[in-house]
């Protein structure tokens, strides 16, 4: 029996992301087991699963105390089952892992494979923390079978700076998302109208969206900025998410006159409904590797507004989407104003981007792609 184990610093990363992998898998015979940093008993891994191991790092990948307690740790569960493949995910997992296996690896046969959802190094960012994490993923590179990409910038960032040689790198475009579930048909007009009385707004009142995690990097004062710009008192804004800027961003639409006209919906679990209902998705992220936010918006064929980045870019720079510098609130809020005025245009732009483009981001093809990336790392044990 093949055996393979998933790794993610965090739970939530196998949920969001990894389940259809795992049952893939796990329907051809394999043994799929996970490893992770604080599962509760509400996550789902459990029936996706056939074992669940509870692993202690922190989330800062500079924290000393990743390469502690934790390695050996790794070491013996992976000793003792003997994985064919262990696959990482998530910068901390990923350094944490490669580095307990970087001879074990060796003696047990077994393939690791990273899939670096966005690095940590990137045009822009602090120099510093680029010279640190290039080094750390070149480090890395010489304890990685495989390193897989997710978007065009960080392929070519590994060819410049050799992280692995050409064999073992692997550009597959993202994680993949169920086109199926993301079907502008299958959303209720009904389901839509519904919403909009839950959050008090009319059938006609224009409704912008953003679906992001309450972080710094997600920019989302760009967003409340750029509605007291915009100053069209008929528009509103739903934001999606929880985090810990939260508070901070709440407080900003009070400081900008505009909060009367946000609806803060923390986590949510409908969001084709959300989407379908809004006139456009925004997200203004500074650094994302894939961002699925996009990718569901356009498949929902609705319109979409991203910054000029890695992965957003990759989405919507062929016409699919408004692109905007980042940290543009004059930018977003003139791409906004396009397509409250523009919405048939802006609807046949959305309607491009998915014919177009996500064919290509399908799950079903991901999940072949990575079929074929294992079936690679077997046959060279």
């Amino acid at each position: 029996m093949t055996k393979l184990l998933m790794v993610t610093t965090v739970p939530v990363v196998l949920t969001n992301f990894l389940l259809p992998f795992a049952t893939h898998f796990r329907k051809l015979g394999w043994q799929v087991d996970a490893m992770s940093c604080g599962f509760s008993a509400t996550d789902p891994g459990d029936r996706y699963f056939d074992r669940l191991w509870e692993v202690q790092w922190s989330r800062n990948p500079l924290d000393p105390r990743n390469l502690l307690a934790t390695p050996a740790k790794i070491q013996e569960i992976v000793a003792r089952e003997k994985y064919d493949i262990i696959h990482v995910h998530t910068p901390v997992a990923a350094f944490v892992t490669r580095y307990a296996l970087k001879d074990l690896r060796k003696q047990l046969g077994a393939s690791v494979i990273y899939t670096a959802h966005g690095f940590h190094f990137l045009p822009g960012a602090n120099p510093l923390k680029n010279l640190v994490f290039l080094a750390l993923e070149k480090l890395a590179g010489n304890w990685t079978d495989y390193l897989v990409t997710i978007n065009r910038e960080d392929e070519a960032a590994v060819r410049r700076y050799r992280l692995v040689s050409s064999a073992a790198s692997c550009y597959m475009p993202g994680i993949g998302i169920d086109l199926n579930y993301y079907n502008p048909q299958l959303v209720a007009d009904t389901a839509v109208a519904q919403l909009r009385a839950e959050l008090g707004i009319g059938t006609q009142t224009p409704l912008l969206l953003s679906v992001a995690e309450f972080t710094p990097r997600k920019r989302h004062q760009d967003t409340i900025a750029a509605m007291a710009k915009l100053n069209r008192p008929e528009v509103h804004l739903a934001m999606a998410g929880s985090g810990p800027r939260l508070a901070q961003i709440k407080q900003l639409a009070i400081d900008l006159g505009v909060a009367d006209r946000i609806h803060f919906l923390g986590q949510r679990h409908d969001i084709p409904v959300l989407m379908r209902a809004a006139s456009a998705n925004i997200l203004v992220s500074e650094q994302e590797g894939l961002p699925r936010s996009v990718m569901e918006s356009l498949a929902l064929e609705v319109p979409t507004i991203g910054t000029k980045i890695r992965g957003t870019q990759d989405l919507l720079a062929g016409g699919y989407g408004l692109l905007i510098d980042v940290g543009n609130i004059g930018g977003l809020t003139d791409a906004i104003a396009w397509i409250l005025d523009r919405p048939e245009a802006a609807t046949e732009m959305a309607k491009r981007g998915r014919a177009g483009l996500l064919s290509a981001y399908d799950l079903d093809r991901i999940v072949q792609l990575h079929e074929q990336l294992y079936n690679r790392a077997l046959s060279h044990r």
